[in-house]
């Protein structure tokens, strides 16, 4: 039996000034004033200064002697870094998947897969959350592999990249909204892969879509740095 811990008042601060990083309403390099934020939130600098440290630990803010915090840069090199192991991570969850359920028992990754596909059918493209909500639909369908998996080091490692990963996977989709449409194919290819029991064709469904999202993002940061 696992039991949830209630989120503390510093991770839910976490969790709130990270969406708007994620969703860039917190620009590159701006600077997270304490004293501001905990008047905002009506909480302690305390609590606040611990949600940036969690922050800084997720690579979404830096945290500098004198200066304070700072919204971390979105660079190439940052990009390529995450996008490196991050493929390979989904990777070996998708192998670990395939290890340990055959395709009549991965029937509800297409449940899953049919609930994100109501998300994306939903969404008009001209909708202010229409990339907030693939993304946390996308999310959902991770958490139902985690619970297929049951690697606890795996699912943690994973979950904390999911605020950089939401991030860069933001700026792709705010810019070009048919990748809201290309993130639905993507889950379709994952699942028929995966009921097929294909492991190849599920690492290559994987390993393309990881290098697509990639090189979208690096081509919106050269457009923005020029």
């Amino acid at each position: 039996m696992r039991f949830q811990a209630p989120e503390s008042l510093s991770e839910q601060i976490a969790q709130h000034i990270g969406q708007r990083i994620v969703i860039r309403d917190l620009k590159p390099g701006e600077r997270i004033q304490e004293l501001k934020v905990a008047g905002e939130l009506n909480v302690s600098r305390g609590s606040v200064r611990e949600a940036l440290l969690i922050l800084e630990r997720r690579h979404l803010v830096e945290i500098y002697p004198r200066r304070g915090a700072v919204v971390s840069d979105l660079t190439p090199a940052s990009v390529n870094a995450l996008y490196d192991i991050y493929i390979d991570l989904l990777c070996m969850l998708g192998r670990k998947v395939l290890e340990r359920w055959s395709g009549d028992e991965l029937g509800g990754v297409m449940s899953q897969v049919r609930e994100m596909q109501a998300v994306i059918d939903a969404l008009n493209s001209q909708a202010p959350d229409a990339a907030e909500r693939v993304i946390e639909a996308g999310f959902g369908v991770m958490r139902y592999a985690y619970s297929l998996v049951e690697n606890p080091f795996l699912e943690e490692t994973l979950e904390n990249f999911r605020p950089a990963i939401s991030r860069t996977y933001y700026v792709a989709l705010d810019h070009f909204r048919s990748e809201i449409a290309e993130t639905g194919t993507f889950f379709r290819n994952l699942a028929d892969a995966a009921v097929a029991g294909d492991a190849e064709r599920l690492h290559k469904v994987i390993q393309d879509f990881g290098e697509h999202q990639r090189q979208q993002v690096l081509s919106i940061l050269t457009e923005e740095n020029a």
